[in-house]
């Protein structure tokens, strides 16, 4: 299984420093990406930038409830955490393990 990114330039450059080769930007619509990425059965996990989760929001809600391949994770672009965005994964373990896990400083 692959990773892919799909996320701003330069969120890309430092994902393809790690060593993730498939970095998507898009220019104007991030929903025909995102659709095609989806639809790749080689990819396993997808980073996206909290800023394009939320422009797909209604799309990747509809592809979680149907799918569990790719996962997609979620993280800060150049400008740090929005302020409002609910983590996907947290939530996700704490509805498994009944139990929020948070990072202290």
């Amino acid at each position: 299984m692959k990773l892919a990114a799909l996320c701003d330039e330069d969120t890309a450059v430092g994902l393809r420093l790690v060593g993730i080769k498939e970095t998507y930007v898009p220019k104007e619509d991030s929903a025909k990406i995102w659709k095609e990425l989806s639809e790749r059965d080689d990819i396993g996990i997808i980073f996206m930038t909290e800023q394009i989760v939320e422009d797909l929001q209604r799309e990747l809600k509809d592809f979680r409830l149907q799918n569990n391949i790719p996962i997609i994770l979620e993280i800060p672009d150049k400008k740090g955490r929005l302020q409002d965005h609910a983590d996907f994964v947290s939530h996700l373990i704490k509805k498994a393990v009944g139990v929020e896990i948070s990072k202290e400083k």
